[in-house]
């Protein structure tokens, strides 16, 4: 019964091709809309995480002033020292590493070739915090740390740059203002961070060669202070918090002269807000799917009066109201569910290309697929059910007498 109830809805649909791709076109297009949105925005929230987490694992970023961003009140603020890091590592327990990091911008002159980037000064423990890895070459030995040797490691734009993609550069000499530094290894590329941000533009020196040949001052700006696995991250600042307030001898009462920034927390408000913009642009592409139900309805409602005389001819011969309603249901069912599978195709391909231009990840979420189908043929069940319901209640003989 069911199978041949399917077979006249296939063959009615197929009866008239052209009205039945026009009646799903707005199914096609709210099902490819929404599963798009959806996924582009997951895309999007996994790059703002990976962008925030390539900057360092658990990370707490400590900066001198109140606050972050212009005007952030740290003109006053004394800088830190490379002992507050020593004594965060010493005496707080559950970090991985501890990492003083001095910044400055300079020009950088080698292979006939000059660059404008980022000269970090840190120690070994900066490539630990920063989630670092060295392609070629090795980290500063504990000699050129204390002594503030002239050796340096180059970030992957800063060798394309001077050098080359695959030059090789280890033993090579950069000049970085007004000395030379020897080139001891090669740093693994990280690709962009948040805001564009490249972070392969970079050479890394010991932390002392920094303050005495680039930045002329022991101030450090910034302490790295990277969280081991599990530890809770509202505890380690309020121990690194009252730990700086004892060495930089803040009053009881008085303001942080400091700002402590969890990355992990920027990751997720950022994530949150791209989640948000999400919800409301698939709920806005799903109205769509509203509107090709309508569209489904008007017809089967065309549908029903075109074919009066064949709904009174089956019902003259025994057939019963429910099967003239499931007959009608079902095609409604069916031409929502097609369009739901052509819907979901055209989203995959939009998905793959638009993914790529705008350098998201593809996430495949099998999910939103299954939920955009059902939501689908659920469409053609609650829009087809007053014309099936329609075709079901009609008087046999008035049927038979209509023209």
């Amino acid at each position: 019964m069911l199978g041949n109830t399917l077979l006249l809805a296939l063959r009615a649909i197929r009866r008239n091709l052209l009205r039945s791709f026009l009646t799903v076109l707005g199914i096609v297009i709210g099902v490819a809309a929404v599963i798009t949105m959806v996924t582009l925005g997951q895309g999007a929230t996994q790059a703002v995480r990976d962008q925030i987490s390539s900057l360092g694992s658990n990370l707490l970023q400590i900066r001198p002033g109140q606050r972050l961003g212009p005007g952030m009140g740290g003109a006053g603020a004394p800088s830190f020292k490379e002992a507050d890091a020593e004594a965060i590592a010493s005496r707080i327990g559950g970090l991985k590493a501890v990492a003083p990091e001095v910044r400055a911008s300079v020009t950088v002159i080698a292979n006939g070739r000059n660059w404008q980037t980022t000269v970090t000064g840190s120690t070994n423990a900066y490539f630990v915090a920063g989630n670092w890895t060295v392609a070629d070459g090795r980290t500063f030995s504990d000699e050129e740390l204390a002594a503030g040797a002239a050796v340096c490691l180059l970030g992957a734009t800063v060798q394309r740059e001077l050098f080359g993609a695959d030059t090789e550069v280890i033993g090579q000499q950069v000049r970085v203002k007004g000395f030379s530094c020897e080139v001891i290894g090669r740093l693994g590329s990280k690709g962009q961070a948040a805001m564009g941000m490249d972070q392969d533009d970079t050479i890394v020196v010991p932390v002392r060669t920094a303050m005495r040949r680039v930045t002329g001052s022991t101030r450090v700006n910034t302490l790295l202070v990277s969280m081991a696995d599990g530890t809770e991250a509202a505890s380690t600042i309020q121990a690194v918090s009252a730990l700086l307030r004892e060495r930089r001898r803040i009053a009881d009462g008085a303001d942080d002269n400091f700002n402590v920034l969890d990355t992990a927390q920027i990751a997720n408000t950022l994530s949150g807000t791209t989640q948000l913009m999400t919800s409301l642009l698939g709920a806005v592409a799903a109205v769509s799917l509203l509107v090709g139900g309508i569209g489904i309805m008007n017809i089967m409602l065309v549908s029903v009066t075109e074919r009066t005389r064949e709904i009174g001819i089956r019902l003259a011969i025994g057939a019963l109201e429910r099967d003239v309603l499931l007959q009608f249901l079902i095609e409604a069912v069916v031409l929502s569910s097609l369009g739901g599978l052509v819907g979901i195709v055209l989203a995959l391909g939009a998905t793959v290309g638009l993914a790529g231009l705008m350098g998201l990840p593809f996430l495949f979420n099998p999910g939103i697929n299954l939920l955009a189908f059902g939501f689908s043929a659920a469409i053609g069940v609650v829009f087809g059910y007053f014309p099936a319901r329609r075709a079901a209640r009609l008087d046999p003989i008035d049927a038979l007498r209509h023209e």
